[in-house]
């Protein structure tokens, strides 16, 4: 039994959602935006007065999966139009930084040259500082996946305790290679 799965999803307030049973497409509309998803037709989705219920359809492994990824992606849905998704990054780093120009990021990471990221429909970008990027927006999938992207540019070095790093990360130093006795 689905323990994510089984529980409703409760709609906020100000929150519309919308069900097209033909085609499985759930539209959340909110104060910040709007998304919508197409779901798998094995799960059968209720909108109730102020909750949603998922259910499935057969007790095969590959829907009960399926059953507790919906309720998840739904649930995500709801929080991201009325209160919105934020990741923020930090560098660290001699030369590490970042400037915002026309929407877009231009990253300086210890390389010969700068890198952009491009502004994305659906996000805003902020520096509030010249190490401190933050990603906004309403699609939980969309801000998380570009912050692993910036953050792979120039993942965090244990050794050197340098790189760009996730907001509260913690990162254990390493102790670099000891001389024996033959380095004395």
């Amino acid at each position: 039994m689905s323990k994510v799965g089984n529980k409703p999803v409760s709609i906020a307030s100000g929150v519309t959602i919308t069900h097209n049973e033909q085609t499985n497409l759930v539209t959340v509309k909110g104060k910040i935006g709007e998304l919508s998803q197409a779901f798998d037709p094995r799960i059968s989705i209720q909108i109730e007065k102020d909750q949603v219920i998922v259910k499935r359809s057969s007790e095969i492994k590959e829907v009960k999966m399926l059953h507790g990824l919906t309720r998840s992606v739904i649930s995500n849905m709801v929080e991201g139009v009325s209160k919105g998704y934020t990741k923020r990054l930090e560098l660290k780093g001699v030369g590490y930084r970042v400037n915002l120009d026309k929407g877009n990021l231009v990253l300086s990471l210890g390389f010969s040259h700068t890198i952009q990221i491009d502004a994305v429909e659906g996000l805003q970008y902020i520096v509030p500082a010249d190490t401190i990027i933050e990603i906004k927006g309403i699609n939980k999938e969309l801000v998380g996946s570009i912050a692993a992207k910036i953050r792979r540019l120039r993942n965090p070095d244990p050794y050197k305790n340098k790189g760009v790093r996730y907001s509260g990360e913690v990162l254990i130093k390493k102790a670099g290679k000891a001389l024996g006795k033959a380095g004395k």
